[in-house]
């Protein structure tokens, strides 16, 4: 394996150099002003891929700007009306992410994110229903019990706080698995999860990964020839804890209103099938799995986070924790052991510091799509078959001319007066149109419910401003290592 990955790595090193060669001129031939390669600028950088986008963003005034990402040209845009035919209004052209999977790639070729439009259209009808306001009350009282545990976990383990995100990472991963698998009756504590290595593993940067997604994108037949997997080693772990449950749940009657269940009721309506179309999937235990294994891939680590920003913004701003404090102590009654559906819903100002801190630091910072035929934006550019498409999410968030004072934290930029003056497609914490993160509402209420848990029996030290430096991810704004402390309240 070794011998191969330095191989493909040589081979690609030379691939990249010859299209930056053949396509360095690719956009200027159509009038657009085009920059560097961006694969190769990451390679051999300690930044972003968000980061090294939104300074290109920021020095050209230009609706677009073009560029390479090895073999693909690449075109960065800036037009909300561009961004909205990408996003919604010309899906047929912009359906796929460019992720490419080998078909024998169990978990990376059946999640949401896949290319096959048909199969990822009816896999996301199936699992929409999941999402709704009543499935998500159902399943409350699994993320309350989970948010009380990571509590008491912090209560226990104080010296956590040395790495906060580490800790927020627990209860990401901790809920997102008893979200899909229900709570454990055998554990005490549900940040006991047997997943939280697993999920460790897949996010953690890794040049071997690295490298088997880019050959996945720029030589797809010698991915496909060499059977790699982007996701290989967790195959038999995950796959084969789902099936274990799913045989388990098979002989119980009680509703658990998790995921599992969802995946019991899609496999008794046996075949899924597209109305409109007629096209047909079976709903077997593998192809479920990869749905439950999404959520730990696209969840903890992005929910994670925007809890890590959130608790990070408000040590920095204590006036604004001070009046969140006041909320939550005036929502949830004096004493109560448990915090309620209904007290999340009541806290909107927990919900305007959220949407400020997703603002500042959005969970993924760009999105790019697959052009998948010719056709043109409405700012008249034309997008050839097989181009990618990239929307500076990061960039558009910190745009003054969208944002005032960008860097400032101001969660009054979504109260109910301020909340209309924001345009369309500029603020895109979760993406948008058809293909918007499936699973934003989950998100929302599991981050609503951790960061109320935790400051209701929790305060953060006050520091002054400090920022967080981003290590390198190609879509995410990452920085494990920033620091604040909590202390326990004098309440």
């Amino acid at each position: 394996m070794l011998f191969i990955i330095l191989l493909i790595t040589t081979v690609l090193c030379i691939a990249v150099f010859y299209f930056k060669k053949t396509n360095r001129n690719y956009w200027k031939k159509q009038n657009v002003v085009q920059v560097g390669d961006l694969m190769i600028k990451f390679m051999f950088s300690k930044e972003s891929i968000p980061i090294m986008v939104k300074k290109i963003y920021n020095d050209y005034d230009e609706p677009y700007i073009g560029m390479t990402q090895g073999t693909i040209p690449t075109l960065v845009l800036k037009q909300p009306e561009d961004i909205k035919a990408v996003l919604a209004g010309d899906f047929q052209s912009f359906h796929s992410r460019g992720i490419i999977a080998n078909p024998n790639d169990l978990l990376a070729d059946n999640l949401l994110f896949m290319n096959d439009f048909q199969r990822w259209k009816i896999i996301r009808q199936k699992l929409s229903p999941v999402f709704t306001s009543a499935k998500l009350k159902s399943m409350f009282y699994i993320l309350e019990q989970c948010s009380r545990d990571f509590v008491v976990y912090l209560e226990d383990n104080l010296h956590k706080q040395e790495k906060p995100f580490n800790a927020l990472y627990t209860y990401t991963t901790s809920s997102i698995g008893a979200a899909v698998f229900g709570i454990d009756t055998q554990t005490k504590n549900t940040m006991e999860s047997p997943f939280l290595e697993m999920a460790w593993k897949t996010l953690e940067p890794s040049i071997k990964q690295n490298i088997i997604i880019t050959v996945s994108n720029v030589f797809p037949s010698l991915y496909k020839m060499l059977q790699l997997k982007v996701f290989g080693e967790y195959e038999d772990f995950f796959v084969g804890a789902v099936k274990k449950v799913l045989a388990e749940r098979r002989q119980e009657t009680t509703k658990r209103h998790d995921f599992i269940d969802i995946c019991l009721e899609l496999q008794k309506q046996g075949m899924m099938q597209d109305s409109t179309t007629g096209y047909e999937l079976e709903p077997t235990d593998e192809v479920l799995a990869a749905q439950a294994f999404f959520f730990f891939i696209a969840g903890a680590d992005t929910s994670a986070s925007t809890m890590h920003y959130t608790l990070l913004e408000l040590s920095n701003n204590p006036k604004i924790l001070k009046k969140l404090h006041e909320e939550i102590d005036s929502v949830v009654e004096s004493g109560a052991k448990e915090i309620t559906y209904s007290d999340i819903e009541k806290m909107q100002y927990l919900d305007k510091v959220l949407n400020e801190a997703m603002r500042k630091y959005p969970p993924i910072g760009v999105i790019q799509r697959l052009c998948s035929k010719d056709t043109y934006l409405p700012s008249g550019v034309k997008i050839e078959k097989d181009n990618i498409v990239m929307v500076p999410v990061f960039a558009l968030h910190r745009d003054e001319k969208y944002f005032s004072s960008p860097d400032v934290f101001d969660p009054e930029r979504f109260s109910s007066e301020n909340i209309s003056n924001i345009n369309n497609y500029v603020y895109l914490p979760f993406g948008e149109g058809n293909r918007i993160c499936i699973g934003n509402r989950f998100a929302r209420l599991q981050v609503k419910v951790g960061l109320a848990s935790l400051l209701r029996r929790f305060t953060l030290v006050e520091q002054y401003n400090v920022t967080p430096t981003f290590e390198p991810s190609p879509f995410g704004l990452r920085s494990p290592d920033v620091r604040y402390e909590w202390k326990l309240r004098d309440i």
